[in-house]
């Protein structure tokens, strides 16, 4: 009996081997059989592609077309690729791509949402190539980037965020604003429903924290469009450090013209649950005034992280199209165009940002900013009331509600 065993065992793994063989066979064969290694019209790409022919002159002598093209400026583009280089930078038997037009081509992709067969002809490359060019160089970018420009703040800079917030809104003690978008993307293979959401589309959900000068703080990105916001929320890696007090923000801190202490927290809708450091409107329609003044200050300040949005599906409108690309790929795409929002955010001068791209005041009037007119904003995370809290959370709530409330009185 163990004989026979053993006999098949054997035999299965001499068909194993042959199917391996076979497989390896069928692949070689349909190489020899390509009819070129490079298509004839992408064979003069170093002389006649889009990198030779546009990419160079605009850089060289339109300024102005090259930002439209690449969302920043000549010099933050060369500022870029000197940080990138190292992780751009290919070797081969053949003369490789070099380093800035891999970054420029994933640059115009980002900006204007092109498909890649469309940049695959304009820069004389086979398709598979853009596609890798892209994926290997929006996670360059994020892995060289993230540490320096999204990272979490000190208590130094907690206050410092805090103080803007206060000075722009009148919220005290915010240190940021919490809100989660739905970027679309293709039905990935196998997926089911999983990335189903509540707008009859496939999505990934971009959850972030702002500061009060449209900076982001932390992000996480990946999660199915398919789940519930308090889901998201709850997975998210700053989302469990905050429900879990984990996040080293400031000892509470005296409010401003009075002697109560006061601890430091961040704003969301009701789609997220109430906590010591998290606030949220109140629900329901009838409220008292100060409840209403409450959410209007609340409002004030949760509105950063909408218009923060705002901007980078503006300024990257690969956002505003489905991605068709696997999700993985999806989440370095995503990633790569925050870390290039807060790389560009901290210049004002480089032309990136523009006051009436956001929501402002002109002459005591509310000016909704550009981004809303542009085109449709990605569609939030669901909102649930299924989030519960704890009597502690309420009577902070209150408390900075009062406090509200004795200024205006």
């Amino acid at each position: 009996m163990n004989q026979r065993i053993v006999k098949l065992i054997k035999i299965v793994k001499i068909i194993n081997i042959m199917h391996i063989i076979v497989k390896a066979y069928l692949l070689v064969r349909k190489r020899l059989r390509r009819r070129w290694w490079v298509r004839p019209v992408n064979i003069k790409r170093n002389t006649e592609g889009f990198q030779r022919m546009a990419f160079t002159e605009l850089k060289l002598r339109d300024e102005e077309h090259f930002f439209k093209a690449t969302r920043m400026t000549v010099e933050k583009f060369n500022a870029l690729l000197d940080l990138l280089k190292p992780r751009l930078q290919r070797f081969s038997k053949r003369k490789p791509i070099d380093e800035e037009t891999r970054l420029g081509l994933t640059l115009i992709y980002l900006a204007h949402g092109c498909s890649t067969q469309f940049l695959a002809w304009t820069y004389k490359m086979g398709v598979s190539t853009v596609r890798k060019i892209i994926y290997e160089t929006c996670d360059a970018i994020w892995s060289e980037l993230h540490e320096v420009y999204v990272s979490q703040p000190n208590h130094h800079k907690w206050k410092s965020i805090a103080e803007r917030f206060y000075t722009k809104t009148g919220m005290p003690h915010c240190v940021g604003a919490i809100d989660g978008k739905h970027v679309n993307i293709f039905c990935p293979k196998n997926s089911g429903s999983l990335f189903y959401n509540y707008k009859k589309s496939f999505s990934i959900v971009l959850m972030a924290v702002c500061d009060a000068d449209y900076n982001f703080m932390f992000v996480d990105v990946g999660a199915f469009g398919s789940q519930s916001d308090g889901g998201v929320f709850a997975r998210s890696s700053f989302g469990k450090m905050i429900l879990r007090n984990q996040i080293n923000l400031p000892p509470d801190d005296k409010l401003p013209g009075t002697d109560k202490t006061f601890p430091y927290f961040f704003v969301g809708d009701n789609a997220f649950p109430l906590k010591r450091n998290l606030m949220r409107p109140y629900p329901g329609r009838s409220l008292s005034a100060a409840k209403q003044n409450f959410n209007k200050k609340l409002s004030a300040a949760r509105v950063y992280i909408e218009n923060s949005f705002g901007i980078l599906t503006n300024r990257w409108r690969i956002l505003h199209t489905n991605i068709q690309v696997s999700p993985k790929n999806a989440d370095k795409i995503v990633l790569a165009t925050v870390v290039l929002h807060n790389y560009l955010m901290l210049d004002k001068t480089c032309g990136y940002f523009e006051e009436s791209l956001v929501d402002h005041e002109e002459n005591g009037v509310i000016i909704r900013g550009t981004w809303r007119q542009a085109s449709e904003s990605q569609p939030s995370i669901r909102i649930s009331h299924a989030n519960r809290s704890s009597a502690s959370a309420f009577a902070v709530r209150d408390e900075l509600t009062n406090h509200f409330f004795e200024i205006h009185s």
